[in-house]
């Protein structure tokens, strides 16, 4: 079983997977860079909102770290 670039066995994705990174640079074709990018479209649009509204009344702190790294980048 390949490891992830992070050398973590078993490490949960922030976004992304390892493989949708992959798909997304073109690695699998054109069609899987779609077939990716709408599966992370979709996640920010349903997930990352619902996370985002949690974090916001349960964790407002947290939520300022990742507004920090996702705002520096």
């Amino acid at each position: 079983m390949e490891q992830p670039k992070s050398g973590v066995m078993g490490s949960t994705r922030a976004l992304i997977t390892e493989r949708e990174r992959e798909q997304i640079s073109g690695e699998h074709g054109d069609q899987r860079r779609y077939e990716a990018v709408s599966r992370v479209r979709r996640r920010v649009r349903e997930q990352l909102t619902e996370d985002v509204d949690v974090l916001k009344k349960e964790h407002p702190e947290l939520l300022e770290e990742i507004q920090e790294v996702i705002c520096d980048e």
